[in-house]
């Protein structure tokens, strides 16, 4: 209600950029995102001829409570960072309509919401056309690289 700036009663009106209510769209349920991975949590690669399995997934973020700028950085390591491409997903009408009419910052849009994104995998670059064939709605977002300084997830 803050960003908009509206009176309760708005949460009924029809927004054409929606599709339906406000309140409708705010109390969509987030996906379980369980039956997409456990299939990837339990499988692993063969590593050399000690036959031990190496995890295809390295790193997992739940993308709540804050958003990308906030949560990616709690599963890389020290020395590392997250480059974001936007624009490799179509980001869900909600967010540009709560910056438009909120006046809210890009980079705040990414360190509040989720964008779209809910979960986020960190995986060895030679596993993301495996990953992204076995859950066709994924996407590859970007790229682990070197760290510069404080800023863990850059977004471009």
């Amino acid at each position: 209600r803050k960003t908009f700036n509206v009176e309760r009663s708005a949460l009924n009106t029809i927004y054409p950029e929606l599709g339906r209510t406000l309140g409708d769209e705010l109390l969509e349920p987030h996906r379980c995102y369980y039956p997409l991975l456990k299939p990837l949590l339990s499988c692993g690669v063969r590593r050399g001829r000690e036959e031990r399995e190496e995890p295809i997934i390295k790193g997992m973020a739940h993308i709540t409570g804050g958003g990308l700028i906030d949560n990616l950085p709690r599963i890389l390591p020290h020395g590392l960072a997250a480059r974001i491409e936007v624009g490799s997903w179509s980001i869900p009408p909600i967010f540009t309509l709560i910056q438009q009419r909120g006046g809210v910052d890009r980079r705040e849009m990414y360190r509040v919401f989720n964008m779209g994104i809910g979960m986020a995998l960190i995986c060895p670059p030679r596993h993301v056309d495996g990953i992204i064939a076995s859950a066709p709605e994924a996407r590859l977002i970007g790229e682990v690289v070197e760290g510069r300084g404080k800023e863990r997830v850059i977004v471009s």
